[in-house]
């Protein structure tokens, strides 16, 4: 069967024109099947998951039955939330865009009132609001239900689990009996049936199959890290593979908080939303991120609900959610509109049994990653900064240095000794300081099977050696399948772990995780690398320099 067009749905011209402009020809499958039956008015229960594009299967046939000439409200859209009151109000203004003198207005609790009444004065045609800030205008009579055709309860069975079902059922029943009502619903359990039979009129079901909880664009693993060292595994997380926006997720409000600072102490364009927050200074933040002044949203699910921007590349669940379905709704925030995403989540101890369980509702298996080194940040920094400059050398927009680079002529430097200074200057203003966690140890430890099986070899060895050498230089604690390399640069030079690691991975071009442990002295610099690379190492360094000054490497042969 061929894949239906928006032209085939019955739409008027005037809404068919507004979805095209938009970019969309084709209706999602909840919409093709939502629309036809919507337009004739029957009352519907649209069963779908997060992202599937169910606003638009409810609001376009909505408006196509909204006379603009009359200054009354004809259709009530019932949402768990503010934040999504306020997305599916913005998305009916995108959708309605071209009916002149359409007005929507959303109305929830947490906002001043007074624009609210005066939004209903004037006649909005559509109204967007939650359950109970609704119920509270109805009760104080500036919302008027006589001329209500259509009610929308969307995320209804979201809406009974926050606690709003007497507030539902006395909005519903003081609606007209001779509207149309469509439910929409991720889930179909008890209550939304019980809801379903008492306000509903014989409706028909529209279920989306699905092979699978989620979308097969995400790309879904997890790492096993400690709570004390996750700010600095998302540091990496973030750095390693930046991407254009992402969203944290916190089961707790405090921990928010805390995550939120670290970053921002690290530098990166942060923000938080959670429950504690006044909803002007909430709508502020999304606003915000949606304009990318905010690249990292921290967040908890309540205060997520409902937050649908397309742009967001990676989703991160910095504790497991308690419930399956949550982890479904969180990783559903990216992966959408045909894109792919990421979704990482950070597990240990328990955790991994809650992972399982994940893993079976889902029915996607979910990979499990090592934690990035410091040197794999540093390493992919450097080759980001080669291309940068790279790019810019072939584009010709150099700027009009001329005259500083021949003072440092003049002066005696050569032109390798500038560059060298000019890319370890702009590598130090956008490096961020790393810190060492207990996971380093451990990849340290368990680089590779040989390893494992050397510790008590390594041991036995030290006690062997003699004690005049044992105290002339602190032990390295080397594992058989490294080599230990000496630079004769340290600390006198401002030497620091990450240009080390830098430097070889850029110059010498060595697989990720050849690198062991950096040790930097006042005047000299040990580095274990695995063997195999070692030669490579020595050769590739030999006319290098490190901020400007040349140095020798070659194998320490002082153990």
């Amino acid at each position: 069967m061929d894949t239906p067009m928006f032209a085939d749905l019955g739409l008027p011209d005037v809404l068919l024109s507004a979805v095209l402009d938009m970019g969309f020809e084709s209706p999602s499958p909840i919409q093709a099947k939502t629309i036809p039956l919507a337009l004739e008015g029957k009352d519907l229960i649209g069963l779908s998951q997060t992202g599937s594009g169910k606003t638009a299967a409810f609001a376009l046939p909505t408006l196509a039955g909204i006379d603009a000439h009359l200054a009354e409200p004809q259709a009530l859209i019932v949402c768990p939330t503010r934040e999504l009151a306020v997305q599916v109000c913005e998305e009916v203004f995108r959708l309605g865009c071209k009916i002149k003198g359409l007005r929507a207005l959303p109305v929830y609790g947490g906002a001043p009132i007074d624009r609210q009444l005066k939004g209903l004065r004037k006649g909005a045609h559509i109204v967007v609001g939650t359950p109970g800030r609704l119920l509270d205008h109805l009760k104080r009579r500036s919302f008027d239900p006589r001329n209500i055709k259509t009610v929308i309860l969307d995320e209804a069975d979201r809406m009974l689990d926050m606690g709003f079902q007497e507030e539902m059922e006395e909005l519903l029943a003081a609606l007209p009996q001779d509207r149309q009502t469509m439910f929409f619903s991720a889930t179909m359990n008890r209550r939304v049936s019980r809801l379903i039979d008492n306000f509903g009129k014989k409706p028909e079901t529209i279920e989306i199959e699905r092979k699978s909880l989620t979308v097969d664009a995400i790309d879904q693993s997890c790492y096993e890290v400690r709570q004390r060292s996750k700010v600095e595994v998302l540091s990496r997380l973030l750095d390693i593979d930046p991407p254009r926006l992402a969203v944290v997720f916190c089961n707790t409000k405090r921990l928010v908080d805390e995550v939120t600072e670290g970053l921002l102490a690290r530098g990166y364009a942060a923000d938080r939303l959670h429950g504690d927050m006044t909803q002007q200074m909430r709508e502020r933040v999304l606003a915000r991120f949606r304009e990318s002044t905010i690249e990292v949203l921290i967040a908890t699910d309540v205060a997520a609900r409902g937050l649908d921007v397309d742009d967001i590349d990676l989703v991160v669940n910095y504790e497991i959610p308690h419930d399956p379905e949550d982890y479904v709704h969180r990783i559903g925030r990216t992966g959408r509109a045909g894109r792919s995403g990421r979704a990482v989540s950070f597990v240990f101890g328990r955790d991994i049994y809650r992972l399982q369980t994940i893993e079976k509702y889902t029915r996607q298996s979910i990979r499990r990653e090592r934690v990035p080194s410091q040197e794999q940040v540093e390493g992919k920094r450097a080759d980001k900064l080669f291309q940068t400059i790279q790019e810019r050398l072939e584009s010709g927009k150099l700027g009009d240095y001329q005259s500083y680079l021949d003072r440092l002529l003049e002066q005696g430097h050569t032109a390798t000794d500038i560059a060298n200074a000019a890319f370890t200057l702009l590598r130090e203003s956008t490096t961020r300081e790393g810190e060492f966690i207990a996971e380093d140890k451990q990849k340290e430890a368990f680089a590779n099977e040989k390893q494992r099986s050397s510790w008590r070899d390594e041991r036995r060895d030290r006690k062997e050696r003699p004690e005049r050498e044992r105290k002339s230089r602190p032990e390295r604690n080397n594992s058989k399948g490294m080599a230990c390399l000496f630079m004769n640069i340290g600390k006198a030079q401002h030497i620091k772990p990450g240009d080390i690691a830098g430097m070889i991975y850029r110059e010498c071009k060595v697989p990720d995780g050849s690198l062991g442990k950096i040790t930097i002295f006042p005047k000299h610099t040990l580095v274990d690398v695995s063997e195999e690379v070692s030669g490579d190492v020595i050769n590739g360094l030999k006319n290098a320099k490190i901020r400007g000054r040349s140095f020798k490497v070659d194998l320490d042969r002082r153990g």
